[in-house]
């Protein structure tokens, strides 16, 4: 099914400011949380549906790629890198947003308890080339992640007794007041390493180089950044990070891109310009031939429609525009100069362009 408009889940207008969608999410999360929806699948569902929006719509970064591609703009997967999600995800990051006590206190029980910690993630450059830009494409990364080691096993912490916080009593006018703060020993995860292999770091963890499959779809761009949920570092007693893809457009000897359009300068000879000529031209499919009419000027655009870039929300392909440039000769034998001597004096080549012959600027507005 597809997914909703992350501004339509929280009910919101697209000019909502961050506090507007903090309070959006807030309201939802109450009213659909699991501890007041027991065995009730459709709040559950409800309730991460909103989450995700949340975690997109509150990120700057994340907010503005959304608003100008879409779901597709987040790799296709939306928030939390796609699929992955799960309550262990979102008490882990906004957990907080009701306060120190995050959701279980809140609501008196059930998520409650030790937050989920989460590793780290990882950022990795991805550059690829203007046809593999159009379609979409499958690539295979190595990439070195923290993972658990092999062998490794963990023991509750003894200054929080695994709840990950140590609370404090605190005697005010108004009677005790009780404060809850991150463990210092474990880091909030309420487990320590208890035996590890020699290899292993302190916290249990080893380097590991992976080949991870990575699916682009068509029409990302520059600075464009996909995640795959669970493919970051990993954290003794808690989630994976994620593994953010930046992607990077390698310069095209051919093409210039403009949005979904690819652009492509051609180069004819004066001749074939006048009498008109079929020539072969590159595309990113493949080569095509194309007619040139007689009379045609330079700098006049033609169009392919569809062979452009694939548009990232699924709104078809672009067009590629052939730029016409006529390529005058920087030398002539003595045969050529006299016989253009002899045309030089014809009414019929002396420039007359008219009022039917666009000027440059008015061809470019009619193509953009």
């Amino acid at each position: 099914m597809a997914k909703r408009d992350y501004y339509e889940v929280l009910g919101i207008s697209k000019s909502a400011n961050a506090e507007e969608i903090k309070k959006a999410y807030r309201k939802l999360a109450i009213q659909f949380h699991p501890d007041k929806n027991p065995d009730n699948p459709e709040a559950e569902e409800k309730f991460k549906e909103a989450a995700e929006a949340y975690e997109v719509l509150s990120n700057p970064e994340k907010k503005q790629r959304y608003d100008q591609f879409g779901h597709q703009g987040l790799g296709g997967n939306g928030g939390f890198g796609g699929g992955g999600m799960n309550m262990e995800d979102i008490f882990s990051q906004f957990g907080d947003i009701f306060g120190g006590g995050g959701f279980g206190s809140f609501f008196g029980g059930g998520g409650g308890g030790r937050r989920t910690k989460k590793g780290t993630n990882l950022r990795v450059k991805l550059k690829l080339t203007l046809s593999e830009i159009a379609n979409g494409v499958e690539k295979k990364i190595k990439v070195k992640r923290q993972v658990v080691a092999p062998g490794v096993s963990f023991k509750t912490c003894s200054a929080c007794q695994g709840s990950g916080q140590v609370k404090k009593v605190v005697n005010t006018m108004l009677g005790q007041m009780v404060s809850a703060s991150t463990c210092g020993v474990c880091a909030g995860s309420g487990q320590l390493v208890d035996k590890k292999p020699e290899e292993a770091d302190s916290r249990g963890l080893l380097l590991k180089e992976e080949v991870i499959s990575i699916t682009i779809p068509g029409g990302v761009g520059e600075g464009m950044q996909l995640s795959m949920s669970s493919k970051g570092n990993e954290i003794p007693g808690g989630i994976p990070g994620d593994l953010l893809i930046v992607i990077e457009e390698a310069e095209d000897g051919v093409f210039q891109r403009e949005g979904n359009n690819v652009i492509y300068d051609l180069h004819i000879s004066f001749i074939d310009a006048a009498l008109g000529e079929s020539v072969e031209v590159p595309t990113l499919d493949g080569k095509v031939k194309i007619k040139i009419d007689p009379g045609t000027q330079s700098g006049k655009m033609l169009r392919l429609k569809g062979k452009g870039i694939k548009d990232i929300n699924g709104y078809g392909k672009g067009d590629q525009l052939i730029m016409v440039n006529i390529w005058t000769p920087t030398t002539l034998s003595k045969e050529e100069r006299l016989v253009l001597e002899g045309l030089k004096n014809s009414e019929n080549f002396k420039p007359d362009p008219g009022k039917q012959e666009k000027s440059f600027f008015d061809r470019m507005k009619e193509f953009f």
